[in-house]
C-alpha cells in the first residue's frame, strides 16, 4: 500500500473507515486480555480513533504508531491537550500524560524505541495492508512487541467484491500471520450492518491472541 494513498485520505478528509465512538468489540470484549489498570497498550495505525479515548478514560497507558501527521494532530486536539513533540529517529514523537505516538511509517519503529507493552489493540491495522503485506506487518509486530497479547479485530467477506481498504481477512489467514507466536481465539462474529461502503454481507471479528 502506498502511504501517499493514506496521506491524501487525510488530507481531503475522506475519513469514512474514522469511527465516532469506541468500537462495540473492544467495549465488548477487551476485558478478556486480563490487563490491570495502568498497563500500556499499542495501537498500531492508530488514527485519531475513538478507542484511544475509551482506553485513556479507563487508565490505561496506549502507545500508537500512525503514518499521518495530520491525524495525530487532530486527535490531541480532540482530546485538549498539547503533545510534546519529539524526534525519535526517523519517526516523530508526539507525548501527553498517558498517551505516545511515533508519527511515522510503523517499520521505523522498534522494540526499543516503542518500550514494553502489556497488549496490543488493532482494530484498523491489519485490513488496512494489503495481502502482500500483512505477513511482514504481522512479523514486525510479534517481533517488536516481544509476542504481547493481542485482541484484532478483523473483517472477512468476498474480496471479488470491494477493492479494499478495509481488507477482508478470513480466520484461516489470521492463523497462518499469527498461529506460530500465538494460540487464537474467535471471541465473536457478527454480521456488519450496512456492509463496507455497501457492500455485503460482511462479517466482523473479534480474536483474542495469546502467546504460545
Amino acid at each position: 500500500m502506498d502511504p501517499d494513498f493514506w496521506l491524501r485520505k487525510w488530507q481531503a478528509n475522506e475519513t469514512a473507515f474514522h469511527e465516532g465512538e469506541a468500537n462495540r468489540l473492544l467495549v465488548q470484549h477487551f476485558s478478556a486480555l486480563g490487563l490491570a489498570k495502568g498497563a500500556r497498550v499499542f495501537v498500531p495505525l492508530c488514527g485519531k480513533s475513538r478507542d484511544i479515548h475509551w482506553l485513556l478514560a479507563r487508565g490505561y497507558e496506549v502507545v500508537g504508531a500512525e503514518l499521518s501527521r495530520l491525524a495525530i494532530e487532530q486527535l490531541f486536539a480532540e482530546l485538549g491537550v498539547a503533545p510534546a513533540v519529539t524526534e525519535a529517529g526517523p519517526l516523530e514523537r508526539f507525548a501527553a500524560e498517558g498517551l505516545v505516538v511515533y508519527v511515522g511509517d510503523i517499520f521505523d519503529l522498534n522494540r526499543e524505541t516503542l518500550g514494553p507493552v502489556a497488549a496490543i489493540y488493532d482494530r484498523a491495522a491489519l485490513v488496512a495492508l494489503p495481502e502482500a503485506m500483512r505477513a511482514r506487518y504481522a512479523a514486525h509486530l510479534v517481533h517488536m512487541t516481544h509476542g504481547a497479547p493481542q485482541l484484532l479485530i478483523a473483517f472477512d467477506y468476498d474480496q471479488t467484491l470491494l477493492v479494499g481498504p478495509p481488507f477482508a481477512v478470513p480466520g484461516h489467514e489470521v492463523r497462518k500471520l499469527y498461529g506460530a507466536a500465538y494460540h487464537p481465539s474467535l471471541l465473536e462474529k457478527h454480521p456488519l450492518m450496512g456492509g463496507i461502503r455497501g457492500v455485503g454481507p460482511v462479517v466482523e471479528d473479534a480474536w483474542k491472541l495469546e502467546r504460545r
